[in-house]
């Protein structure tokens, strides 16, 4: 059984892609960019982007039924070496003992105001 969530990101209808999606028990959860729900401007900061980045992955883990502790895998593109330990802190904040698989690539992102970007796999017990 396969099922989608959606975060009302408006890239997720224009390109046809959903922002998570469980299958069995394992979700994965496609690449999120710092992009606020009120539509306003990306936080400034690599470690703000980070943080809001990752809640609005774990909001779609949620919603499929799990939690940072089902986080296996996570992957961080950033736009600037400079930016690694900004993001770097950011992800160990909010995965603390959890301690997933991680990468950190430098990469050019789809806005030149996002400095992160952010995606995670999950295996529900």
């Amino acid at each position: 059984m396969r099922r989608n969530v959606q975060s009302g990101s408006p890239y997720e209808e224009l390109y046809g892609f959903a922002r998570a999606v469980r299958v069995g028990d394992r979700v994965l959860v496609s690449g999120t960019a710092p992009i606020p729900q009120d539509g306003s401007e990306p936080p400034d900061s690599a470690f703000e982007q980070m943080t809001l980045c990752a809640s609005i992955a774990l909001a779609a883990l949620g919603d499929l039924g799990g939690s940072v502790t089902d986080v296996v895998r996570t992957r961080m593109f950033i736009t600037d070496p400079a930016h690694a330990d900004e993001v770097g802190r950011a992800h160990g904040q909010v995965f603390g003992d959890v301690r997933p698989a991680a990468t950190m690539v430098v990469t050019g992102l789809l806005d030149e105001r996002w400095k992160v970007e952010f995606e995670l796999d999950a295996l529900l017990a």
